[in-house]
């Protein structure tokens, strides 16, 4: 080794590489534990993508009952059900309230700090995180516009930084660097080929909570007209091939060239991979939720005398606006003057489309590590001392608290594997 290469050499028992959730969560139960911990992050400041999230009210978790939480995660429920029974919902609250913040539940069973805002939380956290008051316990080293690029022939970590190459020997590893959604803060998923490369098998990485475009596009007017407006108080209901169902009331809106929000995001999984074996996806969207059809179909064939449809419509169902335009956009003229095939309509208007928006747009990601390539301590099979943490694993789950929750989970289960794979 030149003295150059000694001088950029950190020598540390754990390495954290990233500074989300994640990396922060696992960083803190290390420190905790007395190691040495530094921790790495590309970005000048730890916590770009949790401060995102929360500027429209930080949604630290859910308060429903833990079965029908874990259930949330679908296909990978079972796989996160440990991390969960470990640090669920309400450690996640207390967590918060032993870093002053309080919490409190919303009229959705969303779980928000009081003052709704993610930097208080985050300040006191790296507060807590560089002045440790624990007996035993040591400060965690952070280290900003340190790139990870994988490891030397000597098995080092190698960093990019703006002084030039860092090398890190460390006696575990612990990987926390989100998926591939929102690049601009860090999360741009070049870590998967790295970690192929050494063996660790990485599922693909897929947009999830995500907007979809609509098939053959919106027409001009509508796109212009209406891009930016919300569908409230609707009702969205899909059927994959598989013979899934997906029933929801809720809002989602118009975009230039299709739909995104909140129902939208709470389908996507089932419509992305419906779209991704048959090209397409359906969605029936019920305009009026809250009517029954008989009730539809006896307001669209009453009577309208010399009013114009949309008048009548606006009369007798409260249909106008944007609700009224996608009736128009997607209704042939001899449908829409037909009341039985009109008032089916209002009640299961169908949308097709055709493909996710860009993963780099969507809210999270899907894939990712597999959990086949870890073992029960998040610790990679083929690299031991190796361990992975948050969105980088493979599972997916809905907004509402269920994302920061399990990244927040996956971190104190790295955490403690990396603690016991270096105190045996």
């Amino acid at each position: 080794m030149s003295l150059s290469d000694s001088l950029n050499l950190i020598q540390t028992d754990v390495a954290v590489v990233g500074g989300g959730p994640a990396g922060l969560m696992a960083a803190e139960v290390m420190g905790r534990a007395g190691l040495g911990v530094h921790l790495f992050d590309a970005m000048p400041s730890v916590g770009r993508k949790f401060l995102l999230a929360g500027k429209g009210g930080m949604n630290l978790t859910h308060a429903e009952a833990l079965p029908a939480f874990i259930g949330r995660y679908g296909a990978q429920a079972a796989r996160l059900r440990p991390l969960l029974d470990a640090f669920g919902p309400q450690a996640v609250r207390d967590w918060a309230a032993g870093l002053g913040i309080d919490t409190f539940v919303g009229s959705s069973q969303r779980v928000f700090p009081t003052d709704m805002k993610a930097a208080p939380l985050l300040r006191a956290w790296l507060h807590r995180l560089r002045h440790p008051q624990g007996e035993g316990s040591a400060p965690v080293h952070f280290h900003m516009r340190h790139r990870w690029t994988g490891w030397d022939e000597d098995g080092c970590l190698v960093f990019e930084t703006p002084q030039g190459p860092s090398r890190v020997q460390a006696r575990a590893t612990v990987l926390a660097l989100g998926g591939a959604s929102w690049a601009r803060l860090g999360s741009d998923g070049a870590w998967a080929p790295r970690l192929q490369a050494v063996g660790v098998d990485v599922a693909p990485l897929r947009p999830s909570n995500c907007g979809f475009d609509v098939a053959r596009g919106w027409s001009a007017f509508f796109s212009e007209r209406f891009a930016g407006q919300p569908f409230k108080s609707v009702a969205i209901r899909v059927v994959d091939s598989q013979g899934h169902v997906f029933q929801r009331k809720g809002e989602f809106v118009a975009t230039a060239t299709g739909v995104e929000g909140s129902l939208i995001y709470a389908a996507s999984s089932l419509l992305r991979d419906e779209i991704a074996q048959h090209g397409q996806a359906t969605f029936e969207l019920d305009l009026l939720p809250d009517r029954t059809p008989e009730h539809v179909l006896a307001q669209v064939a009453h009577p309208r005398g010399s009013r114009s449809l949309s008048s009548h419509l606006k009369s007798r169902l409260g249909l106008e606006g944007i609700k009224m335009a996608i009736v128009n956009e997607l209704l042939d003229k001899a449908s829409m003057h037909e009341p039985a095939r009109l008032a089916v309509a209002l009640k299961a208007l169908p949308i097709t489309l055709v493909a996710a928006r860009p993963i780099d747009e969507a809210i999270s990601s899907a894939g990712g590590v597999r959990w086949e390539a870890l073992d029960e301590h998040l610790m990679a099979r083929a690299r031991p001392g190796l361990f992975c943490a948050g969105e980088m694993l493979d599972w997916e789950a809905p907004t509402g608290g269920y994302l920061l929750t399990a990244c927040l989970a996956s971190g104190v289960a790295a955490g403690q594997g990396a603690l016991r794979f270096c105190t045996p």
